[in-house]
């Protein structure tokens, strides 16, 4: 499956993502997230955001390599992450992969999760988002995923979009067969696995947190 990889900021990579980026992955990188991405020795094809925290080295790094820059204001709607999710939705790619750190700004990190329910994003099979150890995926309505994880790993779903309907969970230690989840339930909290984790979602968009 072909690849698109958005590199965030909020700190270095570490080298459990790195490991899952493809050699033949298209590159974005949003703001700094370029700093973290050279310094993993990435190689991004675009550059986006208003960078306004990007270094200089990363700027000079940016021209000498030309890579395509596109700045936009830092008076803006949107976060430079989302502007970027908005690019990756136009690579023809199967996968989306996110990754950063968590950072000092849990807004930004609430923020970054709650762009992946754009239904831009339901065209990709996969959508998975890592922040330094914790491991997201989000699932578009109509989507299921398969995830191996070592027996007894703990996971939880939230409904953090709005209300899933026709959520279907095997492989855990609670199943669930046409279920309902809401935004304000917790059911979902703290599961785990038995076996191949594998996760389907009928209407809504359904996140799966691995911490």
């Amino acid at each position: 499956m072909s690849q698109v990889v958005v590199v965030i900021g909020g700190g270095p990579l570490l080298s459990a993502a790195i490991a899952e980026v493809s050699a033949d992955a298209t590159i974005i990188a949003a703001d700094s997230g370029l700093d973290h991405a050279v310094a993993a020795g990435l190689r991004p094809t675009v550059l986006l955001g208003d960078l306004d925290s990007i270094s200089a080295h990363g700027k000079m790094w940016a021209y000498a390599h030309e890579v395509e820059i596109d700045q936009h204001p830092v008076d803006k709607d949107a976060t430079d992450t989302e502007l970027a999710l908005g690019r990756a939705a136009s690579i023809d790619a199967t996968t989306l992969l996110v990754m950063g750190g968590t950072g000092d700004r849990f807004d930004h990190t609430l923020g970054t999760i709650v762009a992946l329910g754009n239904p831009i994003l339901a065209r990709f099979e996969a959508i998975r988002l890592l922040l330094d150890r914790v491991a997201i995926h989000v699932i578009h309505p109509g989507h299921s995923i398969a995830v191996d994880l070592p027996l007894d790993t703990p996971f939880s779903l939230v409904a953090l979009h709005g209300p899933c309907r026709g959520v279907q969970v095997a492989g855990a230690r609670w199943p669930l067969v046409d279920a309902s989840l809401d935004s304000s339930s917790t059911r979902g909290i703290s599961n785990e696995t038995t076996g191949l984790l594998q996760i389907a979602v009928t209407d809504g968009v359904l996140t799966l947190v691995v911490p």
